[in-house]
């Protein structure tokens, strides 16, 4: 049986009062061509936006070709570059710049001066407990003294040298197997160290993305993300070519529909996502529910604990309930948690958590032929920091069970108690059911953006949010000390009764920016305005032989 048997008699009929007439080189170019147009149109059809996406974009595009309007957004953006420059201005006022390198080597003492210029530079008062997470932990004074004589210790080692730092590695495995205890992993558990919470999440799609590449064939990889879900999921997928599937929570909960999870898996599908918790809201999504999910049609789910993680896994010696989220769950496949934050380690490290090595195996970067010899690599960076490794250790030594479940008892003693003010205070709302250190607010009398505006006059520094406009805080280990949260409410309390007093009065300076850049249809512009954030962050002025 040929395959033109296989074609009904009307098509085939249809085909052959086509060709009848034609030579050889015309029926070979007509076929020729009909598959490259049939080819072009499904991979126009398939790609990673949908069509009514790229269709709007496209339309952004013609629009902003518009000489009046690219003339306006010019002239919109030069104003908005000439703002943040003049704020990048603003923070580092009374310090000098140096963008040449001094004739001669500076004095030790003038070194360390000019350093803790930079460091105590601005005017906010973290130490006191005035900023939404950031600072995890001012650490007392015998756990400072032991983890910088530790980082000094280790300063100049690197783990890409096992042979001639092998207590580093050591260090190094002993932090990811604790961890991987912490979260009920079993013996075939594994993971390594990353550099913070996005290294641990990219390195987590990589490993599955290729995974499904070897073990089902998967090329047109996608995952399925709540769109509550840390932004470093949608960085993987512009780093690695993963298509993101994103997913709606649910309005109340704020947690993660299963149902529209359930609808987004295909045979394209090569990891589930789900948050212990959440950044904007605290909320923690139905782990156990995603978990069956993933076994059910055999699609590996990672957890996101970066920054819960080493509260959610004490909750429960702290005297709290929480709902099972590790890998208790047997669909659970990678975890993800900052050392970093709850762990109260120097910034610079979190731990990524496998069920098994052949998970592991994928997130390798393993080079056979090179002529400078086999290289492996078991993270983004090759050469890693042997220092962070060594502080974060010490830190988890000094610390103990018994600190790390004290320190939980304590934040989520404080949260707790933030979130039930919140919820008592007239012309707020809190958002679903904050799971560890997060409660995020919105109100529907008032701009919130007014709110986030006049607590930083008062030198507090919250996180704003968006799609709804909203406002959180996280509450760490410095918002336990002595009346900072009971300031917080009084603040907070004296400020929305102050709005109320004119609820519709507009926002202006950047947060009314912020709140505008909600209603933009065309995002790219939100892409450049945040692009011209950054710029300024690496502002120095126009004189390049600045010297100290």
């Amino acid at each position: 049986m040929n395959v033109i048997s296989l074609i009904g008699s009307p098509t085939k009929s249809a085909i052959n009062e086509t060709f009848k007439g034609k030579e050889p080189w015309q029926i070979v170019g007509m076929t020729s061509t009909t598959i490259l147009a049939s080819v072009w149109l499904y991979n126009f059809i398939f790609q990673d936006e949908s069509i009514s996406l790229r269709a709007r974009k496209l339309a952004m595009r013609m629009v902003r070709l518009l000489p009046a309007v690219r003339a306006k957004i010019d002239s919109e953006m030069k104003k908005l570059n000439e703002e943040f420059e003049a704020e990048a201005i603003e923070r580092t006022k009374g310090l000098s710049y140096i963008t040449t390198l001094p004739d001669s080597g500076m004095q030790r003492d003038h070194v360390l001066e000019l350093v803790q210029r930079c460091v105590y530079s601005g005017d906010c008062d973290w130490k006191k407990g005035r900023v939404s997470g950031c600072v995890y932990r001012v650490a007392e004074p015998e756990l400072a003294s032991l983890v910088k004589e530790v980082y000094g210790l280790a300063l100049l080692t690197n783990p890409l040298h096992p042979d001639i730092f092998p207590g580093v590695c050591k260090m190094e495995a002993e932090i990811v197997r604790i961890t991987c205890r912490l979260f009920n992993g079993d013996k075939d558990s594994c993971g390594t160290m990353t550099a913070g919470g996005t290294e641990s999440i990219m390195l987590a799609c990589k490993a599955f993305r290729d995974y499904a590449r070897a073990d089902k064939g998967i090329t047109r990889p996608e995952m399925v993300v709540p769109t509550t879900a840390h932004s470093a999921f949608d960085k993987a997928a512009q780093f690695l070519g993963i298509r993101i599937r994103s997913v709606p929570v649910n309005p109340d909960s704020h947690t993660a529909s299963i149902n529209a999870v359930k609808r987004a898996i295909n045979r394209n599908t090569v990891l589930l996502v789900c948050s212990a918790p959440n950044f904007p809201y605290g909320t923690m999504d139905n782990v156990k529910a995603i978990s069956e999910l993933g076994e059910r049609f055999d699609v590996p789910v990672h957890v996101d604990a970066c920054l819960g993680g080493f509260l959610i896994c004490f909750m429960r010696k702290a005297g709290y309930e929480v709902a099972d989220f590790d890998f208790r769950l047997p669909g659970v496949t990678s975890i993800s948690a900052d050392t970093h934050k709850y762990g109260y380690a120097p910034k610079g490290s979190s731990v990524i958590m496998y069920r098994h090595k052949k998970y592991r195996h994928h997130q390798f970067t393993i080079t056979t032929d090179w002529p400078g010899g086999i290289y492996g690599s078991p993270t983004v960076n090759g050469s890693r920091a042997g220092g962070i490794i060594a502080a974060c250790w010490a830190t988890m030594m000094f610390l103990g069970e018994r600190g790390y479940v004290e320190a939980t008892r304590q934040i989520i003693e404080t949260t707790r108690f933030i979130e039930r003010e919140l919820r008592q205070t007239e012309g707020l709302y809190v958002f679903g059911s904050p799971v560890t250190s997060v409660v995020a607010v919105g109100s529907e009398d008032f701009d919130i953006f007014h709110l986030v505006k006049s607590l930083n006059t008062r030198g507090w520094k919250l996180n704003p949010l968006q799609f709804p406009s909203a406002v959180h805080i996280c509450v760490t280990h410095v918002h336990t000390q002595a009346g900072v949260a009971q300031q917080f409410i009084d603040d907070v309390r004296e400020d929305v009764a102050e709005l109320l007093k004119d609820p519709s009065k507009p926002i202006d300076g950047m947060y009314a920016i912020y709140g505008k850049s909600q209603g933009i249809p065309d995002r790219s512009i939100v892409g450049d305005i945040t692009k011209s954030f950054i710029d300024a962050m690496y502002y120095t002025p126009p004189d390049s032989n600045n010297r100290a």
